[in-house]
């Protein structure tokens, strides 16, 4: 025959019992609250990479962009002076009287000058005093390598603004993964305590951080 319980031992097992369930209730919630966070930690830890990885490559590009702004405005400059120094010694020779020499001097003009040239003359710029200084001074004038110049530090700080955008993304992955170890490193504080209020208690906090930690992910961009 089995022994008959008395209400209070009764009592105290269905307290018991039901004590059990809250505790596996709250293990159950420790561990969803984990596996959230370890997705998660590792959700932001590859965006992270990759935007760090981009960054690093625009870079590249806007350096190489720059070097090649810099070369092709240093070409720029040398043919600017070669059409000043032809032009000059053009117009020394013109005002002489030589005509032999100006037009020796006009055959060595380069080709994108010629077309300013031919419309500065258009002016009577010996004799009209409001004619433009020289061709370089005229709409026409062009220089390809000063075109170029431009487009490529274009291109380079373009790069370079696409480059620091994506270290800000890649931060703000960063700083979310660090708002993701505060989660972890609750609950793993939550399970020293037996007060089940506490550990409860800091749980809701857990849970808390873990749906803003989740919602900031949502608005990032991805790389």
């Amino acid at each position: 025959m089995p022994e008959t319980l008395s209400p209070t031992e009764v009592g105290h097992v269905l307290g018991h019992q039901h004590a059990g369930r809250h505790q596996g209730l709250i293990e159950i919630v420790e561990a969803v609250l984990l596996a959230f966070v370890a997705v998660a930690t590792a959700w932001s830890g590859y965006q992270t990479g990759r935007f760090d990885g981009r960054q690093a490559h625009l870079y590249g590009l806007s350096n190489k962009d720059r070097a090649e702004s810099n070369r092709a405005a240093t070409l720029s400059g040398q043919q600017r002076l070669y059409d000043t120094s032809t032009f000059g010694f053009w117009y020394q020779e013109t005002v002489q009287g030589d005509e032999s020499g100006a037009k020796l001097l006009e055959r060595r003009f380069r080709p994108e000058y010629r077309p300013a040239f031919k419309a500065w003359l258009q002016t009577d710029p010996l004799h009209n005093p409001k004619a433009p200084p020289g061709p370089i001074f005229m709409p026409q004038y062009r220089n390809a390598a000063a075109a170029r110049s431009a487009r490529f530090d274009r291109m380079a700080t373009a790069a370079f603004d696409e480059g620091t955008a994506a270290r800000e993304d890649g931060d703000r992955y960063l700083r979310d993964t660090i708002l993701l170890a505060t989660v972890l490193f609750l609950v793993a504080l939550a399970q020293k305590f037996t007060v089940r209020k506490v550990r409860v208690g800091l749980l809701v906090l857990c849970g808390v951080l873990l749906v803003l930690a989740l919602s900031l992910i949502g608005t990032y961009p991805r790389a």
